[in-house]
C-alpha cells in the first residue's frame, strides 16, 4: 500500500507575481479552497494518510491552514455555523502532515531528497503542489496506485499534449503495453519538438520506489543548474523498471496566471451551488461580445 506522500512546495511563484510576492501559489484560491488543498484531498481520497510537504521561506501559511485554528472554530461554533465549523476542521485532521524546509530552491529532485528519511524504505507518492487533477472517476494518484500495485515499478502519470507543447514537459519514450501503460525506454526534460521521442507528456503525480533517493544522489546538476528529477528518473531506469501511465481526467497547472483563470472557471462551473449562475453570466458576456 502507499501510505505516504511527498508534495513539494517551496519554489518562488514567480510567474504569478505580484500576487505570489507575499502569499505561497499553493495558498492561491481556487474557486473556495486553496490549491494545495485540492492536492492534500486527491492524496487522501487515495489512501495516503501521512505527507510531507517540502516548503521553504515564506511559506508559513500553509503551515498554517493545515493546523488547528481553536480562535476561528471556537467563533464559528458561537455563530450556530456548523457546516463550515466542519470544513475548518476536516483540514486539520485529512492526514498527517509533516513539513520540512528546502535550504535552497536547487530543482524538484532535490527538494524530493528531502523526504529520503521520512518515506524510508517504502514506495512513495510524489504530488506537485501547483497542480490539480480533476477527475470524474477516481482520483488520478489512485490511478497510478493501482499500476503500482500491478507492476510493483515506479509509475508516473502522464498525458498526451501536442508536439508544440513538449519543450514545457518532461517526456516519455516507451513502448505501449497496452490499457494507457506504457513501459519507460527513457525520459527527456523539455526536449524541442524535433528532438521529442513521443508526445507523452510526464503530468505532476509519480509512484516512486525508494530507489529513487540513490539517483537523485548522484546525479550532477541539469537544466537550469537545478537537480532534475527526470535526470534521475532517466538514471534509475537503466536498473529498474519503470512506467507511464496515462491518467483518466483533466490536469490544471495553476502556477501561471491564464490558467489560474481558466481552473477557477472550470472548476466553479462543475460546482452545483454556484455553476448554473456563473454559466447564466459567461453567457451575458458572450451575448454582448465581451468574451
Amino acid at each position: 500500500m502507499i501510505r505516504k506522500a511527498v508534495i513539494p512546495a517551496a519554489g518562488f511563484g514567480t510567474r504569478m507575481l505580484p500576487a505570489t510576492k507575499s502569499q505561497p501559489k499553493e495558498m492561491m484560491p481556487v474557486v473556495d479552497k486553496p490549491v494545495i488543498q485540492y492536492v492534500v484531498e486527491e492524496a487522501v481520497a487515495s489512501g495516503v494518510t501521512d505527507i510531507l510537504m517540502v516548503i521553504s521561506k515564506g511559506k508559513r501559511a500553509i503551515e498554517d491552514h493545515f493546523d488547528r485554528s481553536y480562535e476561528l472554530e471556537a467563533q464559528l461554533e458561537e455563530k450556530g455555523k456548523a457546516d463550515l465549523l466542519a470544513s475548518v476542521k476536516r483540514i486539520s485532521s485529512m492526514a498527517n502532515i509533516h513539513f520540512v524546509w528546502q535550504k535552497e530552491l536547487n530543482g524538484l529532485g532535490d527538494a524530493i531528497s528531502y523526504a529520503k528519511y521520512h518515506v524510508g524504505n517504502e514506495p512513495f507518492a510524489v504530488l506537485l503542489g501547483d497542480t490539480i487533477m480533476d477527475s470524474l472517476g477516481d482520483p488520478v494518484l489512485l490511478q497510478l496506485i493501482e499500476q503500482y500495485e500491478m507492476t510493483k515499478a515506479s509509475v508516473v502519470a502522464m498525458e498526451r499534449v501536442s508536439m508544440d507543447k513538449v519543450h514545457r514537459y518532461g517526456i516519455i519514450d516507451g513502448e505501449d503495453v497496452g490499457n494507457d501503460l506504457f513501459k519507460a525506454r527513457s525520459f527527456v526534460e523539455k526536449p524541442n519538438a524535433a528532438d521529442a521521442p513521443s508526445n507523452l507528456a510526464i503530468g505532476g503525480r509519480y509512484i516512486f520506489t525508494p530507489e529513487i533517493f540513490t539517483y537523485l544522489e548522484q546525479i550532477d546538476r541539469g537544466v537550469n543548474n537545478e537537480i532534475q528529477l527526470t535526470d534521475a528518473m532517466r538514471m534509475m531506469l537503466q536498473d529498474h523498471d519503470m512506467y507511464g501511465y496515462v491518467y483518466e481526467g483533466t490536469r490544471y497547472d495553476v502556477g501561471n496566471t491564464l490558467d489560474f483563470i481558466k481552473t477557477n472557471i472550470a472548476l466553479g462551473l462543475r460546482r452545483a451551488d454556484l455553476g448554473p449562475a456563473l454559466e447564466d453570466w459567461l453567457k451575458v458576456l458572450m451575448a454582448n461580445n465581451r468574451i
